[in-house]
C-alpha cells in the first residue's frame, strides 16, 4: 500500500475492506446454512430412532396382549362355556366357578386395558409430531451455540413488515432473550402450538431452533437476502438496473444482439411454426417407415433405440504413440510451453513480485503440486532443483485464477490454430461441446464441501464441472458443491471462452432443466441434452392435440404453451438474458437466486413456460434424427473419458482435494486442467509430426483415419507419477535409525 499514491491507497483500502466484509458475511451464511442442515438431519435421525424404538415396544406389548387373549385371560368365554355345559356341576356350582374365572382375569384385563390406552396416546403423539418438537427442543442448545451470534452479526435484507423480519429484529433487540412477547407469526399453526407449553409460556429452546431453521429456509428461498454479499443478494440486484433498462432498453438489446427477439409476438409465432413443422416431420417419418428405431408399446408409450456407430477398420492411436519410453510430465509442460508460451500468462498480481520472475521449473512444480493433488510442501520436498521458499513465493505471487485461465486460453488458442484437430469436425459442421460433473472427496474441513452418500459415504466432497468440445479441447472447468444443480453452471462455461464458441451443447440429465432450454435458446446456443427416459418427457404445442390425432399421429402433445405467461414477462426475460450476454452477472448467480424464488416468482414461471417450446422441438428432433442421437452420445462419451483422465492426473492424496477454501480448490482444478490440456496439446504435436513425416500418402491417410476414429485424450505413454532414484546415495538411511537402541526396547 505504501507504493501507491494517497488517493489510490485510500480507494484500495476501502475496496479491500468492503471485499473482506462481503466474504465474511457470505462465510457466516455458509456456516449458518450448513449447521442448520446438519441439525435438521440430526433431529430427523433421533426422531426416527425414537419412533422405531417406540414401535418395537408397541409390537412387544401387542404380542403379549395377544398371548393373554390366547390364554383366555382377556376373553374368559371359552372357560365359561365349558362350565355352563358341564353335566357334572350343579347350577350353584356353575355360578361359583364362573365368578372365580371372572375374578382371576380382572387384573390381567386391567393391565391390558392400560396398554391399549398407552398405544392410543403414543399414536396421537406420532400423528401431531409432538415428539419431533420435543427432540428439536432437547437438542436446540448445540444449534444455538453455533448460530445465535451469527444471526446477530448479519445484516438481512427483506420485507421489513414480514413476520420473519419482525421476529429477527425482536431477537436482536432483546439480545436473544425470549419472553412471552416474542412474535410467533413466522411459525406454522402446529409449530405455534408446539412452542407454547400448557401454561401458555414460550418454550425458549424450541422457539430459537425454529427461528434459525426458518431463517435458513428463507435464505435458500430468496425471501431473505444480504445487503453486503456477492452470492446472497436479491435477484434484482444482479440484473441490469430497472431504471437503466427502462431508459436505454433499445441500446441494451442492440449491444446484447437481441433486437431480433425484442417483440414476443413474432418470436413466439416463428417458434410455433417450427414446432408444428417438427411434429409433422417426426410423425410422418414414423408413419412412412423412415424411422425404424421408434418402437411403440401397447399402452401408447414408445421407446427409441440408438445403434452405435460402427468404427471402420483402422490402426489404433495407442500403437502410434511412443511405446518404448514414457514421457515425463515435466517434459510435456516444458515442450508445450515452448510452442504456446502459456507461462507468459502468469503475471505478478503485486508490484514487488515483478522484480525477478522465478524460473520456469518453479512454475512447473507448482502446477504439478496443485494439479496432481501431491501438495506444494511435498512436491518441494521430494523434488531436486526446487527450493520450497522459492516455490511458495511463486505460488503467492503468480498463481491466481485469472493467470491460470489465461494460460489455458493460450494452449487452447494454439490448438485451435493447428490443422490436425479439424479432422474431428467436418467443414461447416456445428461445433459440438459438452459438460459433465465428477465427484471428489475433500481431505480437510470445507464449507464448500457437502455430503453425497452415493459417492462419499459418510464423508463430504465437491464436484468438478468440466467442458470439452468435439476436438477434445478443455476450455473451462470449475468446482461446485456436490449438492448443487449442475444446470446452473452450463452457461458459465459456454460464455467464458472466446476461442471455443459452441454451436450445440450436450449434458446428461443432471445438467438439464426447462428454464435452461429457454435461456440457451435466447442466448443463441442449441441445447441437446441426453435425458434419461426422454420418451416419457411431456411435449407441448401451440396447436390442439385433436388436430394431430386426426392425422393418425402417434407422438402427440401432452399440454399447451401458456403464451400469456411468457408475454406478461417478456420484458423481464430480455433484461435477464441481456444481463448474462453483457456479463453484468454470471448465469449461475442468476439461476441460483431465480430458482430460490421458483415457487412464486413470475419470471421463473415465464422462463420455464418459454423453455417448453425449444425442449419439445428438441425432443421431437431427437426422436426423429438418428445422427443427432449418435452425435450426443459420442460427445458425452468424450466427457466420460476426460473424467477417467482427471482421475489419472490427480493420483496424489487418494485423489482428494487438499484444500478447504473454494479459491484454492479452483486453483487446484485449474492446474489439473492445465496439465490435461498440455498432454492433449503434446499428443496433437506428436501426431502432427508423424503425419508430416509419413513416407507415403497412403501412410498419411492411415494416420489421419486413426486420429479421426480415435481420441487424443490418451495418457498411457506418459509418466505422471515421477521417477525413482536407485542410486547408491538413495540407498542410505537418511533418518539415522539405530538397531541396538530399537531392539533393546522389550516392553512398552
Amino acid at each position: 500500500m505504501t507504493q501507491r499514491t494517497e488517493d489510490d491507497r485510500l480507494l484500495h483500502l476501502v475496496c479491500f475492506t468492503a471485499h473482506q466484509f462481503y466474504r465474511l458475511q457470505e462465510t457466516l451464511i455458509d456456516v449458518l446454512l450448513k449447521v442448520v442442515q446438519n441439525s435438521l438431519n440430526a433431529y430427523k435421525r433421533h426422531h426416527k430412532d425414537a419412533y422405531y424404538d417406540t414401535r418395537t415396544a408397541q409390537r412387544r406389548a401387542v404380542r403379549a396382549f395377544v398371548d393373554c387373549v390366547d390364554q383366555g385371560a382377556i376373553s374368559p368365554l371359552h372357560a365359561i362355556e365349558g362350565i355352563a355345559f358341564s353335566p357334572a356341576l350343579s347350577d350353584t356350582d356353575k355360578v361359583q366357578c364362573i365368578q372365580e374365572v371372572l375374578t382371576q382375569g380382572h387384573l390381567q384385563r386391567s393391565a391390558a386395558q392400560e396398554q391399549l390406552t398407552t398405544f392410543k396416546t403414543q399414536a396421537e403423539r406420532e400423528a401431531n409430531d409432538a415428539d419431533y418438537y420435543d427432540v428439536v427442543a432437547a437438542q436446540s442448545r448445540k444449534l444455538q451455540n453455533r448460530v445465535a451470534e451469527i444471526v446477530k452479526a448479519l445484516a438481512f435484507q427483506g420485507d421489513e413488515s414480514s413476520d420473519l423480519m419482525v421476529a429477527i429484529q425482536h431477537d436482536k433487540a432483546k439480545d436473544g432473550q425470549i419472553t412471552s412477547s416474542a412474535p410467533l407469526g413466522f411459525l406454522e399453526p402446529q409449530e405455534q402450538q408446539a412452542v407454547l407449553d400448557d401454561s401458555g409460556t414460550v418454550r425458549v429452546s424450541l422457539y430459537k431452533a425454529l427461528l434459525f431453521i426458518k431463517i435458513a429456509e428463507a435464505l435458500k428461498g430468496g425471501v431473505l437476502n444480504l445487503r453486503s454479499s456477492y452470492r446472497y443478494r436479491s435477484l434484482d440486484d444482479y440484473l441490469i438496473s430497472k431504471t437503466d433498462w427502462d431508459a436505454y432498453r433499445d441500446a441494451y438489446l442492440q449491444r446484447a444482439d437481441l433486437t431480433t427477439v425484442s417483440d414476443w409476438q413474432p418470436t413466439l409465432h416463428a417458434m410455433a411454426i417450427q414446432l408444428d413443422r417438427q411434429y409433422h416431420q417426426t410423425n410422418q417419418h414414423i408413419l412412412e417407415g423412415k424411422n425404424p428405431h421408434v418402437h411403440f408399446r401397447n399402452n401408447g408409450s414408445f421407446h427409441v433405440s440408438t445403434p452405435k456407430i460402427e468404427p471402420e477398420e483402422r490402426e489404433t492411436l495407442l500403437s502410434i504413440f511412443p511405446t518404448k519410453r514414457y514421457i515425463s510430465l515435466l517434459e510435456v509442460l516444458a515442450t508445450v510451453n515452448r510452442f504456446t508460451h502459456f507461462l507468459e500468462a502468469f503475471q505478478p498480481w503485486q508490484v514487488h513480485y515483478a522484480r525477478a520472475k522465478p524460473a520456469d521449473r518453479t512454475f512447473y512444480a507448482g502446477i504439478t503440486g496443485y494439479g496432481c493433488f501431491i501438495g506444494l510442501h511435498k512436491i518441494a520436498t521430494i523434488s531436486s532443483g526446487i527450493a520450497e521458499a522459492e516455490l511458495e513465493r511463486t505460488i503467492n505471487g503468480y498463481f491466481t485464477l485469472d493467470n491460470i485461465y489465461s494460460a489455458h486460453d493460450a494452449i487452447v488458442q494454439f490448438m485451435d490454430g493447428l490443422a490436425l484437430p479439424k479432422v474431428y469436425r467436418q467443414p461447416g459442421e456445428p461445433l459440438h461441446t459438452s459438460s459433465d460433473g465428477q465427484k471428489f472427496e475433500v481431505a480437510v474441513d470445507s464449507l464448500h464441501a457437502n455430503y453425497s452418500f452415493k459417492y462419499f459415504g459418510q464423508e463430504q466432497g465437491v464436484s468438478t464441472y468440466t467442458f470439452i468440445d468435439m476436438r477434445h479441447f478443455l476450455p473451462f472447468s470449475l468446482v461446485i458443491s456436490a449438492a448443487e444443480h449442475e444446470a446452473h453452471y452450463v452457461i458459465d462455461g459456454l460464455m467464458h471462452n472466446d476461442v471455443v464458441k459452441s454451436d450445440i451443447h450436450s449434458t446428461d440429465t443432471g445438467g438439464y432443466s426447462e428454464v435452461l432450454f429457454g435461456v440457451m435458446h435466447l442466448l443463441g446456443f442449441s441445447f441437446a441434452p441426453r435425458i434419461k427416459n426422454f420418451a416419457t418427457c411431456k411435449l407441448y404445442a401451440f396447436e390442439k392435440r385433436k388436430g394431430y390425432q386426426q392425422q393418425d399421429y402417434q407422438i402427440l402433445p401432452d399440454g399447451y404453451v401458456k403464451t400469456e405467461l411468457v408475454a406478461d414477462q417478456w420484458n423481464e426475460i430480455l433484461r435477464f438474458i441481456a444481463t448474462i450476454k453483457l456479463k453484468e452477472a454470471t448465469a449461475s448467480q442468476l439461476f441460483k437466486r431465480l430458482n430460490s424464488y421458483s415457487r412464486q416468482h413470475p419470471l421463473y414461471h415465464a422462463l420455464q413456460e418459454f423453455g417448453k417450446i425449444p425442449k419439445s422441438d428438441f425432443l421431437l428432433r431427437y426422436t426423429d434424427i438418428l445422427a443427432l442421437r449418435q452425435a450426443v452420445e459420442k460427445q458425452l462419451n468424450k466427457g466420460e473419458n476426460v473424467n477417467k483422465f482427471a482421475r489419472a492426473v490427480s493420483f496424489g492424496n487418494h485423489q482428494e482435494f487438499l484444500y478447504g477454501e473454494k479459491v484454492e480448490q479452483e486453483i487446484a482444478e485449474g492446474c489439473r486442467r492445465l496439465i490435461k490440456n498440455a498432454i492433449i496439446c503434446w499428443n496433437y504435436l506428436y501426431l502432427t509430426q508423424k503425419i508430416v513425416e509419413a513416407e507415403s500418402e497412403e501412410r498419411r491417410q492411415a494416420l489421419l483415419t486413426a486420429v479421426r476414429n480415435g481420441s487424443v485424450v490418451s495418457w498411457g505413454h506418459f509418466n505422471l507419477h515421477g521417477e525413482y532414484d536407485f542410486s547408491d546415495d538413495k540407498l542410505q538411511d537418511s533418518v539415522g535409525l539405530q538397531a541396538p537402541k530399537i531392539l533393546a526396547l522389550t516392553e512398552v
